[in-house]
């Protein structure tokens, strides 16, 4: 067991999340973060419970949102920790529509989407953390969501469940006439969460100076090299003739401005209900590199979490 020295806090985690950046640390390939080297461990958000707090603002029993990686404890610094309220919200909603995604669809839409009143917004991988609310955060701005989610139950929670206006299934032989037709009137907002053949349909449909916050593009991640279809020419045509502004972000670029809004009106949200959320969580640490990758596939419903240990 490791030992917490001044200002630390030894931390039994609770939750640990799974996102899709975490394939960027499995390689060597430079990047905005630094690759995970071979025996070290796996980076990632947890929740956790204080077992010894050496540091005046925190206690034993306490818990909290921190930089765990994945196991079963840690010892994290204490200085700038998100201590969780238990009363307010379920702890693991900090791993997700209150923390790390939640707040990467607020302010990627917010700061770079723009959404106006009757406008279009279109998002990729909808029924995910951050996808399910981007497209609920449009509709809320007084915008038109549409989804693109892969399967027909994932499409049915997205307008039963979510409210998004339509959804279409990328998995569909005809997908980009089905998403053509949803989006009778253009998309002035594509919210940017997988690439490939997804960003392929969606291009033709931009209108003009169409907003483009690129959070991910998980369908590239397992790639070892590019595909036969270069759409690079007719992305840079269209970023000429179409004006369009596309623009690459990671969630904390934006967050000593907007963290705090952020907690504000999506926290009001989801305890009023009008923010909805789903979890797949998977007990067991030992079950963590499967659910990985099934999440990279598509397998998971909903925020992917890690339930480490009961409280």
């Amino acid at each position: 067991m490791p030992e917490a020295g001044e200002r630390q806090l030894l931390l039994a985690v609770q939750y640990l999340s799974l996102d899709p950046y975490m394939r960027g640390r499995m390689s060597d390939a430079k990047s905005y973060a630094p690759s995970t080297p071979i025996g070290g461990v796996m980076p990632g958000e947890g929740v956790g419970v204080v077992l010894r707090a050496n540091h005046p603002g925190y206690r034993e029993g306490d818990t909290v949102l921190a930089p765990t990686g994945w196991r079963t404890h840690a010892v994290v610094d204490a200085d700038g920790l998100r201590k969780l309220d238990l009363s307010r919200f379920p702890a693991q909603t900090a791993l997700g529509v209150l923390g790390m995604p939640g707040f990467t669809a607020y302010s990627g839409l917010r700061v770079i989407g723009q959404p106006k009143p009757g406008e279009t917004v279109a998002v990729a991988a909808a029924s995910g953390p951050v996808g399910s609310l981007v497209g609920q955060l449009a509709k809320h701005w007084g915008a038109r969501a549409v989804g693109i989610a892969g399967g027909a139950e994932k499409c049915r929670y997205v307008t039963e469940e979510l409210g998004f206006d339509t959804a279409v299934d990328h998995r569909a032989a005809d997908f980009p006439a089905l998403l053509a037709g949803a989006c009778p009137d253009g998309i002035n907002v594509y919210f940017e969460n997988v690439g490939g053949p997804v960003w392929q349909a969606v291009l033709p449909l931009l209108n003009p100076f169409a907003r483009v916050p690129v959070c991910g593009l998980i369908a590239q991640y397992n790639a070892t090299e590019f595909g036969h279809e270069n759409l690079l020419p007719a992305t840079m045509r269209a970023v000429l003739t179409k004006r369009l502004t596309i623009r690459g972000f990671i969630n904390y670029d934006f967050a000593a401005e907007h963290h705090a809004d952020f907690l504000r009106e999506v926290g009001e949200g989801v305890a009023s209900g009008r923010f909805r959320y789903r979890e797949d969580i998977v007990d067991g640490l030992e079950n963590a590199p499967e659910a990985f990758i099934g999440m990279l596939d598509g397998r998971n419903f909903g925020k992917l979490l890690i339930r480490v240990q009961s409280a």
